[in-house]
């Protein structure tokens, strides 16, 4: 991209910006050499890996960079063999442990919400544990070498400091001694190269012995190693060697450690580079309070409420932008400070920040094109150095667009013409225009010529547009129109600053025909396009009341459904409880038919028989119970001929004729009357399996077995409870109860619900010829 157009059109700010809100030096670099790309493909997904950004700064706001340095250079020297020092290593080991604190923050997020680019960075990210717990059992907080990095580190060091204590002492003794007192200029211990002195007064340089390593600036003072601890500074100077020779041992080993990861540690530092480039351009977009637009690579730029990213936007009046679609050129007139420029910038910079894959300030659904390359000649660039005027500078920018530019151009033109003649500069303009239109470059051109008004007219793919002018305070709104031609508004204005009546209409009265028709034309459109955009105010306000309204709808809707559901949940619930009742009774039944069948060893008798249904019926559900469960079960509308359960005797029955409140019922040999209240409609098949449930007539004979392949293990127990009860009833004492091989997690469930099964005597698995480990054979009590 042209270095000048992108000065020109002030893309260096965006970057100042965007660089301030990398989080390292690394990032910043990133951000530094960012330039806009014209490949679509690129671009989109550059501006995908901006919203993903925007999604972890949404969802956590805060990323956690701290600790990572910019060790790439430390990397490479360890990996020619170059000896890192402890703070570099120190550093090394913050940043393995920042990036894998940064992987994992990433990575979680990546579990609930797609972020692929950035999960596909951090998957790169080094998690070097071993290298960093290294380096920080040898190295402290403090970037020096910690005694425990070697044991013979640690012994040199309690050397050190043992010498040191005697050598302190000694100096002390000597201090502390009358004769000495009088000689000293003070009675202290300093350090001069490396060695432990004391001050002496110079005129007892030939009664004090010892060796002299410095004076005083005034030479009252000399700072002399007394002879009784050279030669213990000199055995503490040869510890300090071996002591510095052992560190270097272990800053070698350390680095290459470092250098054998180098591969690992320079890619890892590449993606967490870019990671904080992509959450740089993220955190700039909600600064600006930008929209992730659209692109194509068509040359249509659709920006809707588009503002200058280096505008105050709260102060800023956001314009409308359409090209490329029904006119590739635009000619914005109106009057000066009244913001033509600023549109031009904006739609340029606009453009650059997508191609670059950053978002844009403008409202969502915003739409921008990819470009080649994108022109510009704005402001006055004359140049006193070349003798060039304003007019031959603007000539020498566009000479050179005009040679480059193709169908694939963006070319923002300000002022085209000025500054010559305005009759060759308004024929000189139109020319230009043709000759950009008939290339195909998506065009904008700012004017204050008419010629160019009357040419966009002329022209299909040309549009008029202008910058609204405030005649009553004198002062431009900013607002961009498309569609309408700049007035120039003179003769108001010169009006309103109270220029004599009697001059403005003699001015007036110069002017031709022609031009008066057109002023009042475009005075006309301008209108005309004030309500449309007043009218399309008002639709968008009561689009978005629609919208708010709609939405409460929906949330009213919700509540309702919700409300309704643990109606039915509790609805459900009672009739569950009344269903354990009548279970419970009805086994305390069973328990004392089974009580009279092992007393009596014979038959029932019809007056048991007769006492034992009353029971049964007194543990059926009441009418109210049945009222809660029909409320729960939706009523089905009976016919004749339908099987029916008929509640008030618990018994099934088929309709023969139906009447509008009760219905002719046979149940066995008998035909009764009962009420379509009294009645349920049951469904017309003789065995079904529902979600591997299976359900029997309640008037076939018990079988000997009971088939639960393909059950779960909770519908399981419901058929085998119930299946139970009837063979009790029946006199069954040993029934077959069919699960399958399979994983056995069928048969092991139906084991632990036989375990604690009432009516169970024992149970065991099949045998030879009974179906083996697919079968188990109870025996009933």
């Amino acid at each position: 991209m042209n270095q000048r157009v992108l000065r020109v059109l002030e893309y260096h700010k965006i970057i100042e910006k965007l660089i301030n809100h990398a989080s390292t030096n690394m990032g910043k670099e990133l951000a530094e050499q960012l330039q806009p790309v014209s490949h679509l493909d690129e671009v989109r997904q550059a501006l995908a890996a901006t919203e993903e950004g925007r999604t972890v700064y949404r969802l956590k706001g805060l990323i956690p960079f701290g600790g990572i340095r910019d060790i790439r250079q430390a990397v490479k020297r360890s990996a020619v063999g170059s000896m890192l020092d402890a703070k570099e290593l120190l550093d090394v080991a913050d940043t393995i442990m920042a990036g894998r604190r940064l992987r994992k923050f990433l990575l979680d997020i990546s579990n609930e919400h797609p972020i692929p680019t950035l999960q596909g960075l951090a998957g790169e990210v080094f998690e070097l544990r071993p290298v960093e717990e290294e380096i920080r059992a040898a190295i402290d907080n403090n970037g020096e070498v910690a005694d425990h990095a070697s044991p013979e580190l640690k012994s040199v060091r309690n050397e050190i400091r043992q010498t040191q204590a005697r050598v302190r002492d000694k100096l002390d003794s000597i201090l502390r001694s009358p004769d000495c007192q009088k000689m000293m200029q003070e009675a202290i211990v300093t350090i001069r190269n490396d060695r432990y002195c004391i001050p002496i007064k110079a005129e007892y340089r030939g009664v004090f012995g010892g060796i002299v390593h410095d004076q005083s600036s005034s030479g009252a003072t000399l700072f002399i190693e007394p002879a009784a601890v050279v030669q213990l500074n000199n055995g503490l100077r040869e510890l300090e060697v071996k002591e510095r020779r052992e560190i270097e041992r272990i800053l070698t080993r350390l680095t290459a450690l470092v250098g054998s990861e180098a591969e690992i540690l320079q890619s890892g530092l590449a993606a967490l580079a870019e990671i904080d480039f992509i959450i740089a351009k993220a955190s700039l977009a909600h600064e600006m309070k930008a929209a992730f637009p659209r692109v194509n690579d068509e040359g249509r730029v659709r920006l809707k409420k588009a503002v200058h990213p280096l505008l105050d936007r709260s102060r800023a009046v956001p314009i409308d932008i359409r090209l490329g679609d029904e006119f590739n050129l635009i000619v914005i007139t109106g009057p000066n400070t009244g913001g033509k420029t600023v549109t031009l910038k904006t739609i340029g910079l606009l453009s650059l920040m997508a191609m670059s894959g950053l978002h844009v300030p403008a409202d969502e659904g915003s739409e921008v094109s990819t470009f080649d390359e994108v022109f510009a000649d704005i402001g006055d660039e004359q140049s006193i150095e070349q003798s060039l005027s304003t007019f031959s500078s603007h000539m020498t920018h566009i000479t050179e667009i005009l040679e480059k530019m193709d169908f694939r151009s963006l070319v923002l033109l300000d002022e085209l013409g000025a500054g010559t003649d305005p009759a060759e500069g308004a024929a000189l303009a139109q020319a230009i225009l043709e000759f950009l239109r008939k290339r195909g470059a998506k065009t904008v051109a700012t004017t204050h010529y008419s010629e160019l008004k009357a040419y966009a007219y002329s022209q299909p793919e040309a549009i008029n547009a202008s910058v609204e002018f405030d005649v009553e305070s004198l002062r431009p709104t900013y607002r961009l129109l498309i569609g309408v031609p700049g007035r120039s508004n003179a003769f108001a204005i010169s009006e309103r600053l109270g220029l004599r009546k009697e001059i403005i209409e003699d001015a007036k009265s110069r002017m031709t025909t022609e031009d008066v028709q057109v002023d009042d034309l475009i005075r006309k459109l301008e209108a005309n396009q004030l309500q449309a955009e007043k009218d399309r105010q008002e639709a968008a306000a009561m689009r978005k009341e629609i919208e708010s309204l709609r939405r409460q709808f929906e949330k009213e809707r919700e509540q309702f459904l919700l409300q309704q559901e643990r109606m039915v949940e509790r609805a459900e619930e009672e009739a569950r409880e009344i269903v354990k009742k009548a279970e419970r009774e009805a086994q305390e039944i069973i328990q004392e038919l089974r009580k009279i069948r092992d007393q009596e060893q014979t038959s029932f008798k019809e007056h048991h028989l007769i006492e034992l249904r009353k029971k049964l019926e007194a543990a059926a559900p009441t009418r109210r119970e049945r009222r809660i469960q029909r409320k729960v079960n939706e009523a089905k509308e009976i016919r004749t001929g339908d099987s029916v359960q008929v509640l008030t005797f618990n018994q099934r029955g088929t309709v023969l004729e139906v009447g509008s409140n009760e219905a002719l019922v046979q149940i066995g040999a008998m035909k009764m009357k009962i009420k379509l209240s009294e009645l349920e409609k049951l469904e017309e098949k003789k065995q079904e399996k529902t979600r591997g449930i299976v359900t029997r007539k309640s008037d076939e004979p018990t079988k000997l077995e009971l088939d639960l392949r393909g059950s779960t293990i909770e519908e399981a127990a419901y058929e085998i409870d119930r299946y139970l009860d009837n063979a009790v009833m029946a006199g069954l004492s040993q029934v077959s109860i069919i699960h399958g091989k399979g994983t056995g997690t069928l048969r092991a469930g139906v084991h632990e619900f036989l375990r604690n099964h009432p009516q169970v005597r024992s149970f065991r698995i099949g045998e030879h010829g009974e179906g083996h480990t697919g079968v188990t054979i109870v025996t009933l009590k």
